[in-house]
């Protein structure tokens, strides 16, 4: 019988430590899908330049930061002020701070349709109470550049007129789609005539890009990464943290239409 177990306990030993070995080889991400496109362009460089394997995982802006707060498991959390409760919750390592990127919403039609007057924030007021339909990501679902916007119509005190004509849309879509890039995929099929969302969500080649709202219109959005408390790879995250915030990857964020902290 002992005979018969040793090469079992063997193989399970060999198990074992082939999954830890991956475990430290490997470094768990949690970010909103408004940072996605430049994460993902840059995690191949960063694994070939350390070796580590990057698990990245991309949701809401609102679900991100609550998985923070509630203290689920990863390496490295990339979110968006306030951050008080983020600290607050004592799972991520407060001197660890590092300002990545900001992004603005930015405004979409149709390919080839006339594109709206956006140059001031009057202008803005005026193409968004005269179109004729509008879509932006959903804020009930934690999406943040659909709180960013329900709170720039709040400001400048068109909430009540552009309702009528606004459509809130929540992910997921087809194929895993987040609010953002749906509203793209409205736009392009015809379904709406302005589309609002972050402006480094907007992929689709079906639209074309107007451009970002005036600041005074329309305030940035931040995105700031921290070391979790409950880091496996402490060492890892600390690698990847410092990437997302290298020159390198000042140039992702530049190419995805966002505004690099550094």
């Amino acid at each position: 019988m002992r005979r018969v177990l040793l090469p079992f306990f063997a193989v399970f030993l060999l198990l074992s430590v082939s999954s830890a070995a991956r475990a430290q080889g490997e470094v768990t991400l949690i970010a909103p899908g408004g940072i996605r496109a430049p994460i993902e362009q840059l995690i191949p460089s960063f694994e070939k330049k350390t070796g580590y394997k990057v698990n990245a995982t991309f949701g809401s802006g609102g679900g991100t930061k609550q998985q923070v707060i509630r203290g689920d498991v990863f390496d490295v959390p990339i979110v968006q002020p306030p951050l008080p409760e983020v600290i607050a919750s004592g799972n991520v390592v407060e001197s660890t701070a590092t300002p990545l990127a900001s992004v603005a919403v930015g405004i979409a039609v149709k390919k080839g349709a006339p594109k709206p007057d956006i140059s001031s924030t009057e202008a803005v007021k005026k193409m968004l109470i005269n179109a004729k339909s509008i879509v932006c990501p959903d804020a009930a679902t934690g999406a943040a550049a659909g709180v960013t916007i329900n709170e720039m119509l709040k400001r400048l005190g068109i909430d009540d007129q552009v309702e009528p004509h606004l459509k809130r849309v929540r992910g997921t879509g087809p194929g895993g789609a987040g609010g953002g890039t749906m509203v793209s995929g409205m736009v392009a099929n015809g379904e709406a005539e302005i589309g609002m969302t972050f402006i480094s969500e907007m992929t689709d080649p079906g639209i074309d890009i107007v451009g970002a709202l005036p600041k005074d219109a329309s305030p940035r959005t931040p995105l700031v990464g921290f070391i979790s408390t409950h880091a496996k790879n402490p060492q890892a995250a600390k690698a990847l943290l410092k990437y997302l915030s290298s020159p390198e990857a000042a140039e992702a964020y530049k190419a995805a239409r966002m505004e690099p902290a550094r």
